[in-house]
This record gives C-alpha cells, structure tokens and sequence, in this order.
C-alpha cells in the first residue's frame, strides 16, 4: 500500500505560479511512473502529465508551455511547476502512482482568479 499526500495549491491570480508536490509514502518499493491529473466541477477527469521512472515527461496539449514536472527519488516526492496560469486551470489536482496497481492523492485545490 502506497500513499499519496498533494500539498501546494491556493488561491492565485492569472498569470501567476504555483508548485504542487506530492509525497509518497508506505510500502514503496521502487521508482514508479508518476502522473498528475485535475478535475473542474462538471468535467472529466484530465491527465496533465507523467514523468517515468527514467525521467521522460509527458504533457497534454492544454499544459504543454506551462507546466513542468519533476521527481526527487531520494525524497518520494513529485512536483508540477505551474506557470502562466489561467481561469481554466481551476480545478482539484490529483497525483496518482503506477506501483504495482494505481495509487491516488487526495487532492489539492487550485483556484485561478482576479
């Protein structure tokens, strides 16, 4: 059983930046392939974007530009640098791990506005 704890979101303008980070921890046992997701009232869940466990990162067409994920291994820890951001960027941000089956955060929110 691996968990996930999201930290880092709040309230920003546009234009603004934020760094989300997500911390595992429990019964790692390896490097995973990491990725982070949101989700906006009304909406589907969206991926965002994946990092391997040999530091290739993936990014969807809306984020691509803005967005930037990184891992520390030595800490169990993931993060999305946010920049540039926008009203549609409100939304729940979640982080998921590919152990041996998928793991998620809780979420962190992340509200865009003037």
């Amino acid at each position: 059983q691996v968990q996930l704890v999201e930290s880092g979101g709040g309230l920003v303008q546009p234009g603004g930046s934020l760094r989300l980070s997500c911390a595992a921890s429990g019964n790692i046992d390896g490097l995973y392939k990491m990725n982070w997701y949101r989700q906006a009232p009304g909406k589907q869940r969206e991926w965002i974007s994946t990092i391997t466990v040999t530091n290739s990162t993936y990014y969807s067409s809306d984020v691509k530009g803005r967005f930037t994920i990184s891992r520390d291994n030595a800490k169990n820890t993931v993060h999305l640098q946010m920049n540039s951001l926008k009203l549609e960027d409100t939304a729940l941000y979640f982080c998921a791990a590919d152990a041996a089956t998928r793991f998620w955060g809780q979420g962190t929110q992340v509200t865009v506005s003037s």
